[in-house]
């Protein structure tokens, strides 16, 4: 058959290598809307919650049961669930109906009549929506700091370079899980060498990223992961329960909590019970509000590859990063995993976080270019970090970054370099030689490094944790070492812990390690005129990237 030139150019896109599926209710491969998505109904007898979403309490499974039990707002019930769907969708968009006023009829409603409110929603309404429901006045950003080596040297110099760059939280994880405490501490020095406050987390199994929390070697967690339905829950040996249990457990040491959810798990590990990607999720996040945690990294994370295949599913996406925000959460709201082969794609899929800004609008940037990517690469890597401050200048948008001089990436990437190299040298680590600093310092990835002493890290690691060496005794080395000002930070971090004022809902601290959160600095949009501005020095700071013209000097 004698084919079209046009259709033969069009197929050879790169969006059109991206996969794709018609929508199969039966299998869960729905967005918004399944015609096996239950009735919103609540009863209440004796101040109980004896009926839920069409179900009634001796058929409850335990997510039925512990939403029921612990996150919804029995006084406000009836009176919200009275109300249309309609009704409390506009009002969410509506610039006199105030923030407060919408969480308090939100905190009323089931998770079914959430998904209802959120089908009310276009793309436009549901942004207008997050622009107004965040929890913190001001949009931040949050990076992965990874690479294949497991390089803690490396990992250094990227916190660093991702700190003086504008990431307000970092996130490692390891290829080798044994590398973790060497990766934490490397983390640890060099988030606060980049950037005074930055907190920082090491994704790893649960018992070791409870013990590096407690020891200060991480200052918050984010890999509980809730499910929404009670199969795929226990298929990953939790429960609701003992989520909230570790949440506790976290909290109780001065560690701030974020969970983990997102549409698509459920279809990915075959149970969705027929039902809406964003009614599973509504569950998820109603379990997340239950159990007590501040916030909620969600999105689809790195499921986003079947939200992403089927009709409506990037409108869902946006959709459950909006019902976090109405059920009163913080927000990071994804864009951490690649999904598309198309560049346009993948832009405009993060555009609807960025535009009306999230507490976090990536749950983890790629601070690093993405074949370095341990969480299996991001929609944005280091390689996009000039193109992300033009967005930022392009439409006046605080995108959590702001533009850096080579200079300054040099200076700051060699500091935390020889800062990990004399703190490994004061405790006894393995050796940094002076070849891996220089490499490390001008290095744009792992293939611009020199390599490690493997076994030499491993027993390091494994020293670690055998001395039980803390946050404590990293201070008390950089401080012996001539490194005073990074010690202060990593103190003054310590410090924070015990204040536990970071552990309110979207909180993060600024260089003066005062806290930032939707307690002391809530969203107070109300239309035009009104919350968050970029304006003033922010402005002039986004305003001023690299490559760009300077009339004065011509």
């Amino acid at each position: 058959m004698k084919r079209s030139k046009r259709i033969e150019a069009l197929d050879k896109r790169p969006v059109n290598l991206d996969g794709y599926i018609n929508e199969w209710p039966e299998m869960g491969f729905i967005a918004m809307k399944s015609p096996y998505d239950p009735p919103a109904t609540i009863r209440i007898e004796n101040g109980k919650i004896v009926e839920l979403d069409g179900k009634a309490r001796e058929d409850f499974d335990f997510l039925d049961s512990f939403i029921a039990d612990y996150a919804i707002n029995i006084e406000r019930a009836e009176a919200s669930m009275a109300m249309s769907s309609l009704e409390i969708a506009r009002m969410i968009v509506d610039i006199h109906v105030s923030r407060k006023e919408v969480l308090e009829v939100i905190s009323g409603i089931t998770p079914m009549k959430m998904t209802e409110v959120i089908n009310e929603l276009n793309v436009v309404e549901i942004m207008m929506g997050m622009q107004k429901m965040r929890a913190r006045k001001r949009p931040g950003n949050q990076a992965h700091i990874t690479n294949l080596k497991d390089d803690p040297v490396q990992i250094a110099a990227d916190a660093a370079e991702g700190a003086l760059r504008g990431f307000a939280e970092e996130e490692t994880t390891m290829g080798v899980a044994r590398y973790a405490p060497l990766d934490s501490i490397g983390l640890l020095i060099g988030s606060q060498c980049g950037r005074p406050g930055v907190l920082t987390q090491c994704s790893a199994e649960e018992a070791t990223e409870l013990e590096l929390g407690i020891r200060g070697l991480t200052t918050y967690a984010e890999t509980l992961s809730v499910y929404g339905t009670e199969k795929v829950f226990i298929d990953g040996d939790d429960t609701p329960y003992s989520k909230a249990f570790l949440n506790s457990a976290y909290a109780s040491r001065g560690l701030k909590v974020r969970f983990t959810s997102g549409s698509g798990s459920e279809v990915l590990m075959g149970s969705s019970e027929k039902k809406s990607m964003l009614y599973l999720e509504c569950r998820c996040l109603y379990v997340t509000k239950g159990a007590g945690s501040q916030g909620i990294q969600n999105g689809s994370v790195s499921c986003i590859g079947i939200a992403g295949a089927v009709p409506a599913g990037i409108r869902e996406v946006v959709g459950e990063n909006l019902v976090a925000a109405l059920l009163g959460l913080e927000c990071a709201s994804s864009n951490d995993q690649s999904f598309s082969n198309s560049d346009m794609r993948r832009t405009a899929r993060t555009m609807l976080e960025f535009l009306p800004g999230t507490d976090f609008i990536f749950s983890g940037y790629a601070a690093e270019p993405n074949y370095d990517n341990m969480f299996a690469g991001s929609n944005f890597d280091a390689e996009d970090f000039d193109d992300y401050n033009v967005f930022q200048r392009d439409m006046q948008v605080d995108g959590g970054l702001r533009p850096v001089k080579e200079s300054e990436v040099i200076a700051v990437r060699n500091k935390a370099a020889r800062a990990v190299q004399a703190v490994f040298r004061q405790l006894g680590l393995a050796e940094v030689s002076d070849e891996q600093v220089e490499a490390i310092t001008y290095a744009h990835g792992s293939k611009d490094t020199l390599p490690r002493d493997v076994a030499a890290d491993l027993m390091s690691a494994e020293d670690v944790m055998k001395r039980g060496i803390t946050g404590i005794d990293i201070v008390k080395a950089l401080a012996d070492s001539g490194f005073t000002d990074i010690a202060e930070s990593v103190l003054a971090m310590l410090k924070q812990r015990v204040i536990g004022d970071y552990m309110q809902t979207a909180a993060i601290l600024d260089k003066n390690f005062r806290v930032m959160s939707g307690v002391n600095t809530p969203n107070d949009y109300m239309g035009p005129g009104t919350g968050y501005r970029v304006e003033g020095e922010r402005w002039e700071e986004i305003k001023r990237i690299p490559h760009r013209i300077n009339p004065m000097d011509i």
